[in-house]
């Protein structure tokens, strides 16, 4: 019996591509399936969560997660990057300084929001700086056809975002917290407020009018719903 994306509780956006919100933080991860490749996108909050995002991304893809693509560097989005040992892992240059230099601020920050600190410790313990530092754009040949472009658009939520574009009918871009539609867009200690908007242009420019916007917290959007935000992030920081 073959398993569909909603039996495992995903949401299939267009073929091959598909995302779920995860417990807890409601927190998205995407999967964009290729042919023998797979390729996913954030990892979740912590090590357990992680290998259950791996084992059912495998299960839709039919085989193993080749890739792995973290939108930016916050314990809900990275945590469980340990638990896909063998994908090549992606990330905005310079991020890596958070997983090498800034451990103890990831798992002050994962406790301080509810992670048990056994889980932030063990998540802590075995995360390692991503292999590969995107600087502008990086496109992932994912065989018959599929790519995806991962784009360095921030910074803004944080100084390290990467934007994830599926081209195909309809396009999808998976925004990271960039973009958030189940509460106001959160502009923590290490945000860069007066770039925020810039970066959401980037991210228009990059889907266009007809994309599907995948926000890193709640549901997905169209591109109304991101100039909108822009604008509200504009008038709260400033901004052109």
């Amino acid at each position: 019996m073959t398993v569909t994306w909603e039996d495992l509780g995903w949401e299939r956006l267009t073929t091959g591509v598909g995302r779920c919100r995860l417990p807890g933080w409601d927190c998205t991860a995407g999967l964009v399936i290729g042919a023998g490749t797979a390729l996913v996108v954030d990892a979740g909050s912590s090590v357990a969560e992680g290998a259950r995002l791996r084992a059912q991304a495998q299960e839709l893809a039919g085989g193993r997660v080749t890739h792995l693509a973290l939108t930016h560097p916050h314990f809900d989005h990275v945590f469980g990057a340990s638990a896909f040992a063998g994908a090549e892992v992606y990330a905005a240059v310079g991020a890596d300084a958070a997983f090498v230099r800034g451990r103890a601020e990831l798992r002050a920050d994962a406790v301080g929001n509810g992670l048990p600190p056994a889980d932030a410790d063990e998540a802590v313990d075995v995360l390692a700086a991503p292999r590969h530092p995107v600087s502008g754009e990086w496109t992932l040949d994912l065989g018959d056809g599929r790519q995806a472009l991962l784009a360095n658009v921030g910074p803004g939520h944080t100084a390290y975002d990467l934007a994830v574009l599926v081209p195909g009918s309809p396009e999808v871009v998976f925004c990271g917290d960039l973009v958030e539609e189940s509460g106001e867009p959160q502009a923590g200690p290490d945000a860069v407020p007066s770039r925020w908007p810039d970066a959401l242009d980037r991210l228009l420019a990059l889907g266009g009018e007809d994309a599907l916007y995948v926000p890193g917290h709640g549901a997905v959007v169209d591109a109304g719903f991101v100039r909108r935000q822009r604008d509200a992030l504009a008038t709260r920081f400033g901004g052109s």
